[in-house]
């Protein structure tokens, strides 16, 4: 666990580069957060944990704009971005860098292309600066070599990598990863986890990411946001997840697969589902 982090309790809000501050957000009638207030403190590494369907990738869709919260705020460096206009959107967009899941790189376009590609599209600068941003992003991910190669021609750890090379492009202060260890293969995958902890801290970066990989996150965060059930269930370092008793804490940590994380999709009471006649349309039952 990398050292030095200061629990959010004790944390003063001018150190969170980002705050949910009793945040709702849902598709159509599934509530998917419900009152989530959280932290992401400047300068560390925090993970976004917990069981599928938890609300963890809609988490980084909200923090990057993609979706409004219905109620409640998303702040970002104090400001709400469920009431930006679209320049203040874009503005506030330049200073994040995403990975999406699985790379998500351009397939037409070149290794250094890829990369370029933020760079050509929010900025001016000439080609020759261009071209020395690129490769030295692609040197901080040990691609500097691969920089002709079309992503087919590359393994799925260094798309990976690539994918990494191009979400730091344009120098950002947030960097959000989505699963960025999934199927990964173990030598990868511990590359990649390094990556972020050595591109956090050279950078001064904000990073927050979602994964799975409980050993591999845990090992890098500084600070842990879990998430089950459409809420924070525990927010605190490595270590507080790991000795934690809350029962669905344990429940993920442990990966036990009775507790109090749902198995069951919200819906009818099976005796009322199962009563329906050939000619009712389950769609005109709402989500319970």
């Amino acid at each position: 666990m990398h050292s030095g982090f200061v629990p959010m309790a004790t944390t003063p809000h001018a150190s969170s580069l980002v705050a949910f501050r009793n945040l709702s957000f849902r598709y159509g009638d599934h509530a998917v957060l419900e009152n989530v207030s959280l932290h992401i403190p400047r300068g560390k590494v925090t993970a976004l944990i917990g069981p599928m369907g938890a609300g963890k990738t809609t988490t980084l869709r909200l923090m990057g704009g993609e979706q409004k919260a219905q109620a409640g705020e998303m702040l970002f460096d104090g400001e709400d971005v469920g009431r930006m206009d679209q320049t203040q959107l874009y503005a506030a967009r330049r200073r994040m860098g995403m990975l999406f899941q699985f790379g998500a790189l351009f397939a037409d376009l070149n290794v250094f292309e890829n990369v370029a590609f933020p760079l050509r599209e929010h900025t001016d600068l000439p080609e020759a600066l261009i071209r020395d941003i690129v490769l030295m992003k692609l040197n901080a991910v040990g691609l500097r070599g691969a920089r002709d190669l079309m992503p087919s021609e590359v393994s799925g750890g260094m798309a990976r990598r690539i994918a990494i090379a191009r979400a730091i492009a344009l120098d950002p202060e947030l960097v959000m990863y989505d699963e960025p260890f999934s199927g990964l293969d173990p030598i990868s995958l511990k590359t990649a986890g390094r990556l972020i902890r050595q591109l956090n801290d050279s950078m001064g970066l904000t990073s927050v990411f979602v994964s799975h990989e409980l050993k591999q996150t845990l090992e890098i965060a500084d600070h842990v946001i879990v998430l089950a059930n459409g809420r924070v269930a525990l927010e605190g370092t490595p270590d507080e997840v790991r000795t934690s008793i809350d029962p669905l804490v344990a429940q993920y940590v442990k990966a036990l697969p009775d507790g109090p994380v749902r198995f069951h999709f919200p819906g009818l009471p099976v005796d009322e589902d199962f009563a329906l006649t050939d000619g009712q349309s389950h769609s005109s039952f709402a989500i319970t």
